[in-house]
């Protein structure tokens, strides 16, 4: 049985890297491909495939967001993150958004052949270093971890207004991406700044790289 599957990420050579090792398995094909996360949740929409790999740190919508839109989407997709990051935030929230495997770059090209297929078969895969991250959280919880974190207790909405904004994108440019006017926007970002206790959007991007939600330049 053949494991389809799309990849997500905003670097075509990260793309072409990981198409090559799954495209030398003769039971994975790789469908479909998307530079964003927004493009990613499309493709789940229009493909259903076995399997999707997505980048945390995608622009638009990051790989976390679009997982989660994905999960909402009750289809039988099953994901896995690719991240940099090997926190145990990142972690955490990849695992709550839905997904099923969590595998850090450094590793991907000798461990996303089995990250595919364990997932595929119903299992959970997280990267070596991962796991050891995900112990060490349940033998030692961080108190802090163990309630919502700021960015959690932001909306989905919140969220992808956030990280927009954050992206430099105008009230006007937001509202198309998000089909809602530029005074929906404008409302929908004064409430998430008085939520975090935010004054200015210099503040905000600093919020955002400090969750992950964007990367710095």
């Amino acid at each position: 049985m053949t494991i389809h599957t799309v990849l997500a990420d905003d670097h075509a050579v990260v793309r072409d890297g990981l198409r090559m090792v799954l495209e030398a398995e003769p039971d994975i094909e790789v469908i479909g491909e998307a530079s964003n996360g927004r493009e990613a949740v499309r493709l789940a929409k229009r493909l259903r495939p076995d399997v999707m790999l997505l980048d945390v740190a995608m622009p638009e919508l990051n790989g976390i967001e679009a997982a989660g839109q994905i999960d909402e989407l009750a289809l039988p997709i099953r994901i896995v993150m690719l991240s940099m990051y090997s926190t145990k935030e990142h972690i955490l929230r990849a695992l709550r958004a839905g997904a099923a495997g969590y595998l850090l770059k450094e590793s991907a090209a000798t461990e996303v052949v089995t990250a595919v297929r364990e997932v595929s078969n119903g299992r959970r895969y997280l990267s070596n270093k991962v796991s050891d991250e995900v112990i060490e959280g349940f033998m030692h919880p961080d108190p802090q971890q163990t309630s919502k974190t700021q960015l959690e207790q932001l909306s989905p909405r919140e969220r992808e207004i956030l990280q927009l904004v954050a992206e430099g994108r105008s009230s006007i440019e937001i509202g198309k991406t998000l089909f809602l006017s530029s005074k929906t926007v404008d409302t929908y970002r004064s409430r998430l700044m008085h939520k975090l206790g935010i004054r200015d959007i210099t503040g905000l991007v600093r919020f955002a790289i400090r969750y992950g939600v964007i990367t710095p330049d």
